[in-house]
């Protein structure tokens, strides 16, 4: 080996710091999650191997340069030190047989998946360096279309380990999330559902029953009432409504998977719309300014930055 083929004692010192940068980093679909991670991972200069399900995507995901190198045969993620796990829901919980097997054992496997308990079970039993992780960044698109750098900067992404994960696998998912940006936060499986339930996905379905009201209710109306309330939509109904018109199909899925922290999350909210219809109805302004007031007081408590 003659001198220039050896590292430099610069690149050392970051492979060291960044151990999972000693290998390709594996992405399993080019989705929002998996494209945009491939694209900031490879701004660094990682080498990314991906694996998508369809050859039409493999070659979208060519054109926009998601991946260093994208294929349909799970071989691609042969020799990476680390595979992202960029699947749907009902997808983590029951993976293809070929997708299990050709997993590096030696490797560190993570998931992006946004609810923990049901994946982290199974997953334990299929993989021994497996973390179970949630990057909390996202947008109304979907799709090979939909990847985009910086998309995780400053935003959460949160681990749920269990007794049994590797302290270096969970270490190295770590430097990962950092690397691209986030915001590193630790907690168990449970907690973590329960907390999404009422923050991402309690909020789908709140957007979603906004929509149909307004549709109905306008609908209904005298004249063209219908018309009228899309005409008048601005801003503010496009910020309380976006998540509401998402992607319908990881919507099913989290609820699906996390259903009964989502119903209790759903009793709450009931609970607070009926208080405001009681106060609207009884003329307690008073009272309305009071809730109204403290929704103020709290709104930033939950959009602080890291």
């Amino acid at each position: 080996m003659t001198p220039h083929s050896l590292p430099s004692p610069q690149a050392r010192a970051h492979s060291t710091a960044n151990p999972w940068r000693q290998g390709p980093v594996g992405i399993v679909g080019l989705g929002l999650i998996g494209g945009s991670l491939g694209l900031d991972l490879q701004h660094q200069g990682v080498e990314v191997r991906a694996l998508v399900h369809r050859e039409a995507t493999a070659e979208r995901a060519r054109q926009r340069l998601l991946a260093t190198e994208v294929g349909t045969n799970p071989a691609v993620l042969a020799g990476c030190s680390l595979v992202v796990l960029a699947l749907p829901l009902d997808r983590l919980l029951e993976p293809p047989q070929e997708l299990v097997a050709a997993l590096p054992p030696q490797a560190v496997i993570t998931d992006v998946g946004s609810v923990k308990a049901p994946v982290l079970e199974l997953w334990q039993g299929l993989h021994p360096r497996f973390v179970a992780s949630h990057p909390m960044a996202g947008t109304a698109e979907a799709g090979v279309e939909a990847g985009q750098h910086g998309l995780f900067h400053g935003r959460p992404w949160v681990a749920t380990p269990a007794a049994a994960t590797d302290p270096q696998a969970l270490a190295l998912v770590q430097g990962l999330a950092q690397a691209v940006g986030a915001h590193w936060l630790s907690c168990g499986a449970a907690e973590h559902d329960q907390a999404v339930a009422l923050i991402s996905h309690l909020p789908v379905l709140v957007g979603a029953a906004l929509l149909h009201a307004a549709d109905r209710a306008g609908a209904a109306g005298a004249g063209d009432l219908a018309g009228l309330v899309r005409a008048l939509a601005s801003s503010g109904f496009a910020d309380t409504s976006r998540v509401g018109g998402g992607n319908p199909e990881l919507g099913a899925l989290m609820a699906r998977c996390n259903r009964e922290a989502l119903l209790a999350a759903l009793a709450v909210y009931r609970q607070q719309l009926e208080a405001l219809e009681q106060q609207v109805s009884q003329g307690d302004w008073q009272g309305l300014r009071q809730v109204l007031d403290r929704s103020q007081e709290l709104r930033p408590q939950f959009l602080c930055s890291p």
